[in-house]
């Protein structure tokens, strides 16, 4: 079917192209790789390291470092998996209140359970799961059966008494002695979890008791990849970090420990300059002396090293920056997150002298969603533009109808545009169309208008038998990295078609519909 098509064929300024590269992916890789066997080295054969940010899929890093493999490091497990056991962490309290993994969509346990999978994939195994902060949280408690009956290895450990003031409480048979203790054969652990807060460093502590406990002299590191501990404060990548973290409230500073002990600068984060103190005492009464003299001491980051251009890495971070503004205000409307979060981001905006308006896409998908409203005046309906930038720079936008979201016409118009298929040519078959709204009205829908989801599947039955469709839909996996905008907060099919799709989606903080509920 035809679909409303607006087509830029000029590239807007300060567009990248797929091939734009800032990152040297196998360069860090290899250092990275290495900083991580000097350490187990360092530790007698025995570290446990804390894996901060995401295992796999780190969509953040990626956009703020172009080239950086969001699978990376999953890679650098497989090259030392015959070394490697794996622990994953997750906190009973986020399992409890369903916390939310926003570039998937799915919640943390959801989550946990799709790493161990994807482990599985990549051929890696997981040695145990710990529920932390467990206090029988119902929810918990279903979680742990969930995976106990299908063979994995659950451990609990609870709130560690005395924790963070009463070190001889903490480091004793009552604190981190309560934990379980989960037997590890391999010199490097792996400690790793859905999210932050997750418990990893508590994990890895009440480890190190144990094994010390057992005359094992093994040690704590951290790998991290945010912030970028040698490169400036104020370099919008570490920017782009405290705006991807703006509703934990982390700030990014120079470490003064650092700093006191070495005479350097060095970038960390509140968090874990506030916690050292605390960590100091306690790795120095498990093992009897100070092994870290800073936070930048215990963290593996070789990330800064792998830089290779500077300027479009620096273009990206902005980018993020406004991404992240956008998310924000849209977690505010529905509720998720409080205004303090959302002004946090507008800070770091006007810090980096940013504006919604320099992210591409926004206003093409304004425009639309104005167009639709003027070609159709006598409607008081709520008009939806969205816009997309593909690769080689090219805008195309897409607007609602009454039997396409904005996001159904725009996806099909992208991959006609790539195609070279005319505007006018059908992709989808009209009887597909109505079979499809037929069954909504029997399912009692309350809008016949497709969503993406719906017109994905539509498109795969019009491409068995017309060889139009075939064509454009073999375009679809070329949006991945995509730039989208929407002009609403997509409905829930919108946003799952998009987030299989793989583009780097914002949207604006008003709602597509006028009812509560969308299914």
């Amino acid at each position: 079917m035809k679909s409303n098509n607006i087509v830029s064929s000029k590239k807007p300024a300060g567009s990248n192209s797929q091939a734009s590269t800032g990152f040297d992916n196998d360069l860090y890789l290899s250092e990275q790789s290495a900083a991580i066997l000097e350490r187990v080295k360092r530790f007698n054969n025995k570290l446990y390291l804390e894996f901060g940010g995401k295992l796999l899929f780190d969509y953040h890093a990626s956009r703020v470092l172009p080239g950086f493999d969001p699978n990376v490091k999953m890679r650098l497990l497989q090259k030392l998996k015959d070394q490697a056991d794996i622990i994953l962490c997750i906190f009973a309290g986020d399992i409890e209140r369903k916390k939310v993994r926003a570039d998937f969509g799915i919640t943390y346990d959801v989550d946990a359970l799709k790493l161990i999978d994807d482990l599985r994939d990549w051929g890696l195994s997981v040695r145990g799961v710990v529920i932390t902060r467990f206090a029988d949280q119902p929810s918990a408690q279903l979680f742990k059966n969930k995976l106990e009956r299908r063979g994995i290895q659950v451990y609990t450990h609870r709130h560690t008494k005395g924790y963070p003031t009463d070190t001889d409480l903490i480091v004793s048979d009552e604190g981190y002695g309560a934990n379980e203790w989960i037997v590890t054969e391999k010199p490097l652990v792996v400690v790793t979890g859905p999210g932050p807060g997750s418990g990893k460093m508590a994990t890895c502590l009440s480890q190190m008791y144990h094994d010390h406990q057992n005359g094992v002299r093994s040690g704590y590191a951290k790998f991290e990849t945010f912030p970028i501990w040698n490169i400036p404060l104020k370099h919008p990548v570490n920017v782009a970090y405290e705006a991807a973290t703006a509703d934990l409230h982390d700030v990014n500073l120079i470490d003064p420990f650092h700093l006191e002990k070495y005479g350097e600068t060095a970038v960390n984060y509140n968090r874990d300059v506030e916690v050292f103190p605390v960590l100091r005492r306690i790795l120095r009464r498990i093992l009897g002396d100070t092994i870290y003299h800073s936070p930048t001491d215990m963290g593996v980051n070789r990330a800064g090293f792998a830089i290779c251009d500077d300027t479009i890495v620096q273009q990206a971070a902005r980018q993020e920056i406004i991404r992240r503004y956008f998310r924000y205000a849209c977690e505010y409307a529905m509720g998720f997150t409080e205004r303090e979060t959302v002004s946090r981001a507008e800070l770091l905006m006007e810090e980096m002298e940013l504006d919604p308006m320099k992210r591409s896409v926004v206003k093409p998908a304004r425009d639309a969603a104005d167009a639709a409203q003027a070609a159709d005046k006598g409607n008081e309906g709520i008009f939806c533009g969205a816009a997309i930038q593909l690769h080689d720079g090219r805008i195309v936008t897409g607007k609602n109808s009454t039997l396409l979201h904005s996001t159904s016409s725009l996806i099909l118009n992208a991959i006609k545009t790539m195609a070279g298929i005319p505007d006018q040519i059908h992709l989808l078959a009209p009887n597909i169309i109505e079979s499809i709204g037929t069954l909504k009205n029997v399912l009692n829908a309350r809008t016949m208008s497709l969503d993406l989801e719906e017109v994905l599947i539509a498109l795969s039955i019009s491409a068995a038998t017309s060889p139009t469709a075939q064509v454009a839909m073999e375009r679809l996996q070329e949006l991945k990295g995509c730039e989208v905008h929407l002009s609403h907060i997509p409905s829930p099919g919108d946003e799952a078609g998009l987030n299989r799709l793989g583009v780097n989606l914002t949207s604006e903080p008003n709602f597509s519909t006028k009812d509560l509920f969308q299914a």
